[in-house]
């Protein structure tokens, strides 16, 4: 007889990061602390903080997906779902963690760099607003200086 086996999901806004049948153990990481499901746990709700999730499947070594916060749903004691935002898989728990140290990296630098590009665009949106400012008194009062001593 073939014991049961939980499905996983796990999704982004874009995307479905992972789609596996036949999972034997799944482990991840609320509030709360880590915790597991088997087959057959009863219905949860939780929200997930930035934690790697694992999961194995049956024959197979261990995975992993990297996720910065998400909601984690089982229902029917065996369909897992996560949906989050981001989510880095891998086979190998010391690459996975370099991989995610590179991508927060690559995102902290654009973000940096986006900053930096908003600032100029708001430095040169003033300037801009100063430099009509301090050309429309004086062309006005030109303007009603020239009408007076004609």
């Amino acid at each position: 007889m073939t014991s049961p086996a939980l499905s996983l999901t796990i999704s982004s806004p874009l995307d479905i990061i992972v789609k596996a049948a036949n999972v034997t153990s799944f482990r991840a990481e609320d509030e709360s602390g880590g915790f597991g499901l088997k087959p057959g746990h009863v219905d949860l709700l939780t929200v997930l903080g930035p934690s790697v999730i694992r999961w194995k499947q049956s024959g197979h070594d261990w995975r992993y997906c990297a996720v910065r916060a998400g909601v984690l749903t089982i229902a029917g004691g065996n369909d897992i779902r996560v949906a989050c935002r981001h989510g880095i898989t891998g086979f190998d728990l010391f690459r996975l963690q370099q991989d995610v140290r590179a991508r927060y990296e690559t995102e902290t630098e654009a973000a940096r760099s986006a900053r930096v590009g908003q600032t100029k665009l708001h430095a040169d949106a003033i300037r801009q607003i100063m430099r009509h400012l301090a050309r429309s008194p004086g062309a006005a009062e030109e303007s009603v200086l020239d009408g007076m001593f004609q």
